[in-house]
């Protein structure tokens, strides 16, 4: 078990969260953790969620923002638009090696198999995370994955350990209703792409629309392997 917390603390946290709204889960958190806790966004379709209610419930806490170099123009476009909107301590993390210097030296690994996909994301995506969370001093991490979104997050709870880390799900139990509601009630802006189709967000060259027949899993592929680190001991 993480020393951030005892095995007793996280059964006594799960049974309360239940009990809360989303927004009382985060003050929960950062007023038990402080500055322990940050939370991390990717800009993606439903990011303007979990980022309007830290605004409003820690709005003091670090949201970090892993910029892999190969985000769609759009999603740059619309990190603009949410931050002009949002108060956000925005923290931008991008990884030791740029775009070009990686592809120079080792190619496109996004088209090398398992794996480039798994160097490419250790290289983009973990490593960059992981160098926020000790610069940050951090060893609580807040998300906005939610059980809806794949049936292998059907039996997560709100709280869990993760290597040495406490990772935190303040909208797990959301359904897709209860997200499109927020955004609308709230007035959030939506991602450009989400009008062309795109059901799921990610780099360019890994994400694409979805067509009749597909799952939301298979209009990126490798993504749901590393999404957000889950898989990895950090």
């Amino acid at each position: 078990m993480s020393a951030v917390i005892t095995d007793t603390e996280l059964a006594e946290l799960n049974a309360r969260f239940a009990d809360l709204s989303a927004g009382e889960r985060i003050a929960l958190i950062y007023e038990r953790f402080g500055l322990l806790a940050v939370s991390s966004t990717s800009f993606g379709l439903q990011a303007a969620v979990m980022l309007k209610l830290i605004s409003e419930n820690a709005p003091k806490m670090p949201v970090v923002f892993v910029d892999t170099g190969y985000n769609f123009p759009e999603t740059y476009r619309y990190i603009d638009t949410l931050t002009e909107q949002l108060p956000l301590n925005l923290r931008y993390y991008a990884p030791l090696h740029s775009a070009a210097q990686q592809e120079a030296r080792w190619g496109k690994l996004w088209e090398q198999g398992a794996e480039g996909l798994e160097q490419y994301a250790k290289m983009n995506k973990v490593e960059p995370m992981n160098r926020a969370l000790k610069d940050l001093g951090a060893n609580v991490w807040l998300s906005g994955l939610r059980r809806s979104q794949s049936k292998s997050r059907a039996d997560r709870p709100f709280l869990e350990v993760q290597g040495n880390k406490l990772k935190v799900y303040p909208i797990l139990d959301w359904p897709d209703v209860q997200v499109e509601h927020f955004i609308r009630k709230n007035e959030l802006p939506t991602h450009p792409l989400q009008s062309q189709g795109y059901v799921t967000m990610g780099d360019w060259h890994s994400t694409k629309p979805l067509e009749e027949g597909m799952t939301a899993e298979e209009t990126r592929f490798g993504g749901q392997k590393y999404e957000c680190g889950l898989h990895y001991e950090i």
